[in-house]
C-alpha cells in the first residue's frame, strides 16, 4: 500500500513498523489519547479529530491500521475493514498506546482511546486488552466485524455514544453489549443514546447522517471524560 500522505510518525509494533498521524496541544505536553480510524481509513476527518484534541490539551495520535489505503467508497470500505486481521490491528494499537506512554510530551502513566465505527469497535478491544494501560475509552457507534474478546480485563471508564437510528449498531445490540460488559468486567458502561443514524459524528458526512447538533454534544461529553479520567 502507498504512504497516507498524512502519516508523520512511526513506532514498533510486533517486529515490525506502523505509522501515524500525531498532534501535539500548543503548551507541549498533555494526556495521551489514541483516536482509532473508521473504515474509511486515516482520512482528513480522523486527523482533524485529532488535531482538535491537541486543540484541547491532549497528545494525540491516530494509527493508520490499513497501512496508507484511505477510501470514500463504502463498498471499498467494507473491503479493507473485512481484510483487517483483528489480531494485527490490536498489535498495532498496543504498539501506538507504548509509543505514547513513553513519549516525552505526554504526562500520566494511562492514555484514553477515542474511536469511530469499526475503531469504535476497536477502543472496546484495545481497553478489553491492554487493561490498566488504558484510563479512558470512548466508542463512537462502535463495531467489529468479529465478536469481542473477553472483558475480564477491562478496567478502564467507559463512555460510548451510539445513534437510535443505527442500522449498524441499534440500541438492541448497545444494550447486549452493554450487558456483557457489565457481567465479565463488573461495571457497567456509560452507552448512550442520540436522535441520530449511524455516523452521525462525521462531518465529511459519507454517509449522509452526519448531526452537527449531535456531533457537538457527544464531543463535548467526550473531551469533559477524557480530562476528568486523564490526568
Amino acid at each position: 500500500m502507498a504512504d497516507n500522505p498524512l502519516q508523520n510518525v512511526s513506532f514498533p509494533s510486533g517486529g515490525r513498523t506502523a505509522h501515524g498521524y500525531l498532534a501535539l496541544p500548543e503548551s507541549g505536553a498533555g494526556p495521551g489519547v489514541i483516536v482509532i480510524q473508521e473504515w474509511w481509513g486515516l482520512t482528513s476527518h480522523i486527523a482533524d479529530v485529532t488535531n482538535r484534541l491537541a486543540a484541547e490539551g491532549f497528545v494525540a495520535l491516530a494509527p493508520d491500521l490499513y497501512g496508507g489505503a484511505t477510501t470514500h467508497d463504502a463498498d471499498e470500505a467494507g473491503r479493507l475493514m473485512q481484510q483487517l486481521p483483528v489480531d494485527q490491528a490490536a498489535t498495532d494499537l498496543a504498539g501506538a498506546v507504548d509509543f505514547l506512554l513513553d513519549h516525552e510530551a505526554v504526562v500520566g502513566r494511562k492514555v484514553g482511546a477515542v474511536g469511530f465505527c469499526m475503531g469504535g469497535g476497536f477502543v472496546l478491544v484495545l481497553a478489553a486488552q491492554q487493561g490498566d494501560k488504558i484510563g479512558a475509552a470512548v466508542p463512537f457507534y462502535g463495531v467489529l466485524g468479529e465478536d469481542y474478546p473477553s472483558f475480564a480485563n477491562l478496567s478502564a471508564p467507559l463512555l460510548g455514544h451510539f445513534g437510535e437510528q443505527d442500522e449498524m449498531a441499534g440500541p438492541e445490540a448497545v444494550k447486549q453489549l452493554a450487558d456483557r460488559i457489565e457481567t465479565e468486567a463488573g461495571r457497567r458502561p456509560d452507552f448512550r443514546l442520540y436522535p441520530a443514524g449511524h455516523a452521525f459524528f462525521n462531518d465529511e458526512d459519507h454517509l449522509g447522517t452526519y448531526d452537527p447538533d449531535q456531533a457537538r454534544i457527544a464531543w463535548n461529553e467526550t473531551v469533559d471524560f477524557l480530562r476528568s479520567n486523564l490526568r
